[in-house]
């Protein structure tokens, strides 16, 4: 198998456009979740439902069982 060389302003373009899209999701998650804390017509219990049922949305639409081990981030 042999490989190509790209040129470095392609890679920085891929790359760039990479980092777009992990940025406008992790934006889009964090954005249910502000709307969930903050929705006045929930209690607190129902806000903190609300917020699980977001995380078991993300481990369900990204096939994720369990998340990683929050020593990493």
């Amino acid at each position: 198998m042999s490989s190509k060389a790209y040129p470095e302003d392609f890679v920085d373009a891929v790359a760039g456009e990479m980092a777009v899209g992990v940025e406008k999701a992790v934006e889009c998650w964090m954005s249910l979740i502000e709307q969930a804390l903050t929705d006045t017509h929930l209690t607190s219990l129902g806000r903190l439902n609300a917020v699980r049922e977001i995380l078991e949305e993300y481990k369900h639409v990204t096939g994720k069982v369990h998340l990683k081990n929050r020593n990493i981030c």
